[in-house]
C-alpha cells in the first residue's frame, strides 16, 4: 500500500482500497485552500475586543495582586465580584499592561458566558494562529488550542476567561433519563491550558466557579465597591463637563459606588445638555419608579461586552434568575433579605426562618440554610461582614431584587414575610434586649422609608404582626432612645392600620390609643395624653373588665398623666387602684405591682406626704433589687425617688450618696444625654444648692439645662424646669438678671404648657417673686407672691409644704416693705405648718425659724428673736454644717442682734 499523498490546491486523496468486486476506489476530501499549512505568527499579539478605557479609574491593590498571581509559571487567578463592579476593566487593564510590557507575550480574551462563546473564541484564536487542520469537521478545535498554548515553543502567553459564571459550561452534569446517565458533554475546563510558559485570568460573579477554575479561594480575589473617592472620580472623568461637579459624591454613595451604575448615570447626564449630578440625583431619589427608569436605562458606548447590558437591573436580573433556576431556595432567601436594611443583617435569624418555614427537621434546615447562604454570597450578593454573624446586601442589589420580585408578582409576598420576621424577632423593649432592639431597629426604619403602600398588608393576622412591629419599635424609640416625635410617628401609624384592620375597641387597638398617650406624655402634651388614656381606660374596662391586667395598667398610666398635671388626688386615688387590684392579680413582688408602689410614692411625694413616700420607695427599691439586680435602669430609678424624697425632707447627704450612685448606673446603661440621666443631675444639682455648693450647683444646672433642651426641645416641661432651677442657682449667687430672664421664660412656658394654675406654674410665679424681692421691687414681687399662695392654697391646700413655702416668701416680701405685722403672721403661719408638716429640724423649718426671728429682731423684740435666731442656728448646725451659708448668715443675725441689744441696754442705762 503506498503512503499519503500530499495535499494540493486544497485537497487530499486518500489512496483507494480494494472492493469486494475486485475494483479499486480513490477517496477525495476536500478542505479549505492550503493557508492552514502556515507556519505560526512570528508577532504576537491581542485579543482584547475592547480599547482601554481612557478614563479608567486605577485600583492599585487589586491590579498588584492580579500581576503578582499571573506571575509564576502556569497560573491561575480569578477576580469575583458582583455583575458591574469593574471585573472586566481590571482584567483589561492587566492585559494591556502586560502586553505592553512583554512584546513577546501573546493576550488571549475568552468569553465564557456559554459554551457556545467560549468555543467561538476558541475558533477565533485559531483562526489568528492560523493553526493546520482548524477548519476540518473532525480536528477538535478546542484540543487544537489548547495544545498549542500547552507547547511551550510557542512562546509566553496570557489567557482571560471572562464571565465565568456558570461552573456547568465547565462541568457539566451528566444528562439522565430514568436515573440513568444518557450522555456526558464535554467538560470545557478539560481545554483550559496547564502550561508553565502561560497564566489565565477568569473573571466571575460566582465564587464556586472561579474557585474551581482559579484552583482554590487562595486563587480568589474578591473585588468589593469602588471607595467614595474613587467613585467620584470615574463619574467625573466620565462626564463631558467637567465643572458640573456638585453633589457628586453623594451620587455615588447613592449608587453605592458599583462603578457599572456610576457610568451609566454618566452617560445618561451626557445625553442630556442641561441635566446636572444634582438634578440626576433628585430624579434618583424621587420614586422608586424613577429610580427603575434610571437603572433600566441602557447606555451605548459602555466598556462591555456587546451581548452584555450597560443597564444594571439587567445585569443583576441575570444573576437573579440564574439562581432562581438552580436553587429556588436560595432566591427565596434573597428575596426576604431584599427587604432588610443593607447593613447588619443577622445571619442567625435568616436561619431562624429557614427554620420556621421548612417541615424538615432542625438540623436539616440548618443544612439548606447553609447552602442557600453561600449560593447568595458566591455570586457575591451578600458580603459577611467583621462582626460576627452579620452580613450586608448592598441597598441597590436590595432594590433591584425588589423590581424583580415586582415583575413575577411576589412583592406582597416577601413583605409579609419579612413583616412576620420582624413580629417574632423584635422583642417588647426592655433593658436586658435593648441591643437586640437596637440591631433591629434599622430594619424596620428601612421599610418604613420606603415608598410603599401599607394597604398591602391586609388581614387580621398581618395587621396585628405589623402593629406588633410599630409598637416595639416605637416603644425603644421612646424608652431606649428619647425620640419621641418618631416615636409617636409610629404609634399613629400602627393605630391607624389597627383602627382599619381590627376596629375602635380592639384590645390591640386600645393598646395602640395607650402607647400614642404615653409619648405625648413624655412630650409634655399632657391634655391630648389625658383624653387618650380616659378613652383607653373605658374601653378597656368595657371590653376586659376593671380587674384585667391592661386595664390597670391603663389606671396606672392615667394616672401619671394626672399627677403631671398637677390633678394629685385624684391621681393619688388611680395609683392606689392600680395598686390594690395589681397585688391582688400579680402579687406584691411583681414588677408591675412595684411600678405602682413607685408611682404610689412619686405622687405621695408630690403631696408632701414625705413618710409615707419613703417608706412606699424603700419598698420598690428592695423589691426592685431583688427582681431586677441593682444596675438595671428601673432599680436605679428607685434609689434616684428615694433620693428625691430624703431630699425633701432635707436629709441632704444621704440624698447626695444616693443620687450619685444613680447617675454612675444610669450614665453607663443609657448614656449621659437620655432624659432619665439627665433628671438625675438635675436632682444632684439640687441636692448641691440645697448644701450652698452653689458653684457646682449652677455648673450642673447648665448642663442639664443643654441636655434638656437638646433632647426635648427648650418648650418641654422638663426643659423649663432646669431653667427654672438654673434660675434658682442663680438668684442664691446674686447674678439676678440672668436669673430673672431664666424666671421669666420659665413661668412663661410653664403658663402656656401647663396652665396657668400648675403646681409647677406656680412654683415659676414664686420663684420670679424671689428674684424680683432681691432686685428691690417689692411691688411687683408682693403680687406674684400673693397669687402664688392663693393659687398653692386652692390646688394643693393651705398645709402643703409648697403652699407653706409661698405664705414664708410672701411674708418675706412684707417684711422688706416694712409690712411687719402681716410678716409675722404670715411667718409664724409658715413655721406651725412646717413644724408639723416636716419636723422641727427640717431646713425649711429652721428658715421659717430664721425668717419669723428677722421679722421679730426688727420688731425689737428681742428676747424672742434671740431665743429663735439660736434655735435656728443649732438646727443647721446639726442639719446643714457650720459651713453651709444659711449657717454662716444666721451666726450674723445673731451677733448683729447681740450688739443692738447692747446698744440698747447702753441707752437705757
Amino acid at each position: 500500500m503506498s503512503s499519503f499523498h500530499a495535499g494540493i490546491d486544497g485537497h487530499v486523496v486518500i489512496p483507494g482500497t480494494y472492493t469486494g468486486a475486485g475494483g479499486m476506489t480513490n477517496f477525495n476530501i476536500h478542505y479549505p485552500p492550503s493557508q492552514d499549512r502556515s507556519t505560526r505568527p512570528r508577532e504576537p499579539f491581542s485579543t482584547v475586543p475592547f480599547a482601554p478605557d481612557p478614563d479608567f479609574v486605577d485600583r492599585p491593590e487589586i491590579l498588584v495582586w492580579v500581576r503578582d498571581k499571573c506571575a509564576g509559571p502556569g497560573a491561575r487567578a480569578a477576580l469575583v465580584g458582583l455583575g458591574g463592579v469593574g471585573k472586566s476593566q481590571l482584567a483589561i487593564q492587566h492585559a494591556y499592561r502586560v502586553y505592553d510590557a512583554m512584546p513577546r507575550l501573546f493576550v488571549f480574551w475568552v468569553h465564557a458566558s456559554t459554551q457556545a462563546r467560549f468555543e467561538e473564541a476558541y475558533q477565533g484564536i485559531a483562526e489568528r494562529l492560523q493553526l493546520p487542520g482548524r477548519y476540518n469537521p473532525k480536528v477538535n478545535v478546542l484540543r487544537l488550542v489548547r495544545d498549542w498554548l500547552c507547547d511551550e515553543a510557542n512562546g509566553r502567553w496570557l489567557m482571560v476567561v471572562d464571565n465565568a459564571d456558570d461552573s456547568e459550561v465547565f462541568y457539566p452534569e451528566p444528562t439522565e433519563q430514568d436515573g440513568r446517565p444518557v450522555t456526558t458533554p464535554a467538560r470545557l475546563a478539560t481545554y483550559l491550558p496547564n502550561s508553565r510558559n502561560g497564566s489565565i485570568l477568569f473573571t466571575s460573579r460566582n465564587k464556586e466557579a472561579a474557585s474551581q477554575l482559579a484552583s482554590g479561594y487562595r486563587n480568589i480575589r474578591e473585588i468589593p465597591a469602588m471607595d467614595t473617592d474613587q467613585a467620584t472620580q470615574l463619574l467625573c472623568s466620565k462626564l463631558q463637563d467637567t465643572v458640573r461637579e456638585d453633589g457628586a459624591e453623594e451620587l455615588v454613595r447613592d449608587l453605592d459606588c458599583i462603578p457599572l451604575a456610576v457610568t451609566q448615570a454618566a452617560a445618561y447626564i451626557n445625553q442630556r445638555a442641561r441635566m446636572t449630578i444634582s438634578q440626576y440625583r433628585q430624579e434618583f431619589r424621587r420614586s422608586d419608579r424613577k429610580r427603575e427608569s434610571l437603572l433600566r436605562w441602557d447606555a451605548d458606548g459602555i466598556w462591555r461586552d456587546e451581548t452584555a447590558s450597560s443597564a444594571v437591573i439587567t445585569t443583576w436580573q441575570m444573576s437573579f434568575d440564574r439562581i432562581y433556576e438552580k436553587r429556588p431556595s436560595a432566591a427565596d432567601l434573597l428575596s426576604l433579605i431584599s427587604f432588610f436594611n443593607a447593613e447588619g443583617i443577622s445571619e442567625s435569624m435568616l436561619q431562624r426562618y429557614s427554620r420556621m418555614r421548612g417541615s424538615v427537621d432542625e438540623e436539616d434546615a440548618d443544612s439548606a440554610f447553609e447552602r442557600d447562604f453561600d449560593t447568595l454570597r458566591a455570586y457575591s450578593l451578600v458580603t459577611t461582614t467583621a462582626e460576627e454573624d452579620m452580613c450586608d446586601m448592598h441597598a441597590l442589589v436590595q432594590f433591584c431584587t425588589r423590581l424583580w420580585l415586582s415583575s413575577r408578582g411576589e412583592v406582597r409576598k416577601w413583605k409579609e414575610v419579612f413583616v412576620q420576621l420582624m413580629s417574632r424577632e423584635f422583642p417588647v423593649p426592655d433593658f436586658t434586649n435593648w441591643a437586640t432592639c437596637q440591631q433591629l431597629l434599622p430594619h424596620v426604619e428601612s421599610l418604613l422609608a420606603r415608598s410603599w403602600d401599607e394597604s398591602d398588608l391586609r388581614g387580621e393576622r398581618i395587621a396585628k404582626d405589623w402593629g406588633f412591629v410599630l409598637q416595639n419599635a416605637a416603644r425603644y424609640m421612646q424608652t431606649a432612645l428619647s425620640k419621641y416625635g418618631e416615636a409617636e410617628k409610629l404609634n399613629r401609624r400602627a393605630l391607624e392600620g389597627r383602627e382599619k384592620e381590627l376596629g375602635v375597641q380592639h384590645p390591640h387597638t386600645l393598646a395602640s390609643v395607650n402607647n400614642l398617650a404615653g409619648v405625648l406624655h413624655d412630650q409634655g402634651r399632657y391634655e391630648e395624653a389625658e383624653s387618650l388614656s380616659r378613652r383607653v381606660l373605658e374601653g378597656l374596662e368595657k371590653e376586659l373588665g376593671m380587674q384585667h391586667l391592661d386595664t390597670l395598667m391603663s389606671v396606672n398610666n392615667l394616672a401619671g398623666v394626672l399627677q403631671d398635671q398637677g390633678k394629685y388626688n385624684e391621681a393619688e386615688k388611680l395609683h392606689r387602684q392600680a395598686l390594690k387590684g395589681r397585688e391582688k392579680e400579680l402579687g406584691v413582688q411583681h414588677l408591675d405591682t412595684l411600678a405602682s408602689v413607685n408611682s404610689l410614692a412619686s405622687v405621695l411625694q408630690d403631696q408632701g406626704k414625705y413618710d409615707e413616700a419613703e417608706k412606699l420607695s424603700r419598698r420598690a427599691l428592695e423589691g426592685r433589687e431583688k427582681k431586677l439586680g441593682v444596675q438595671h435602669p428601673d432599680t436605679l430609678t428607685s434609689i434616684s425617688n428615694l433620693a428625691g424624697v430624703l431630699q425633701d425632707q432635707g436629709k441632704y447627704n444621704e440624698a447626695e450618696k444616693l443620687h450619685l450612685q444613680a447617675l454612675e448606673g444610669l450614665e453607663k446603661a443609657l448614656g449621659v444625654q437620655h432624659p432619665s440621666t439627665l433628671t438625675i443631675v438635675n436632682n444632684i444639682a439640687l441636692v448641691l444648692w440645697n448644701q450652698g455648693k452653689y458653684d457646682e450647683a449652677e455648673k450642673l444646672h447648665r448642663q442639664v439645662l443643654k441636655g434638656s433642651e437638646k433632647e426635648l426641645g427648650v418648650q418641654h416641661p422638663k426643659a423649663l424646669t432646669s431653667a427654672s432651677n438654673l434660675a434658682g442657682v442663680l438668684k442664691d449667687l446674686r447674678k439676678y438678671d440672668e436669673a430673672e430672664k431664666l424666671n421669666r421664660r420659665a413661668l412663661e412656658g410653664r403658663e402656656k404648657e401647663l396652665g396657668v394654675q400648675h403646681p409647677h406654674t406656680l412654683a415659676s410665679v414664686n420663684n420670679l417673686a424671689g428674684v424680683l424681692k432681691d432686685l428691690r421691687k417689692y411691688d411687683e414681687a408682693e403680687k406674684l407672691n400673693r397669687r402664688a399662695l392663693e393659687g398653692s392654697e386652692k390646688e394643693l391646700g393651705a398645709e402643703h409644704p409648697k403652699a407653706l413655702t409661698s405664705a414664708s416668701n410672701l411674708a418675706l416680701v412684707l417684711f422688706y416693705q416694712g409690712k411687719y405685722d402681716e410678716a409675722e403672721k404670715l411667718s409664724r403661719r409658715a413655721l406651725e405648718g412646717r413644724e408639723k408638716e416636716l419636723g422641727v429640724q427640717h431646713p425649711d423649718t429652721l428658715t421659717s425659724i430664721s425668717n419669723l426671728a428677722g421679722v421679730l429682731h426688727i420688731m425689737k423684740h428681742y428676747a424672742e428673736a434671740a431665743e429663735l435666731y439660736h434655735q435656728a442656728y443649732e438646727g443647721r448646725i446639726q442639719t446643714l454644717g457650720p459651713q453651709h451659708p444659711q449657717t454662716i448668715a444666721c451666726r450674723k443675725r445673731i451677733l448683729a442682734l447681740e450688739q443692738e441689744q447692747k446698744s440698747a441696754q447702753l441707752a437705757e442705762d
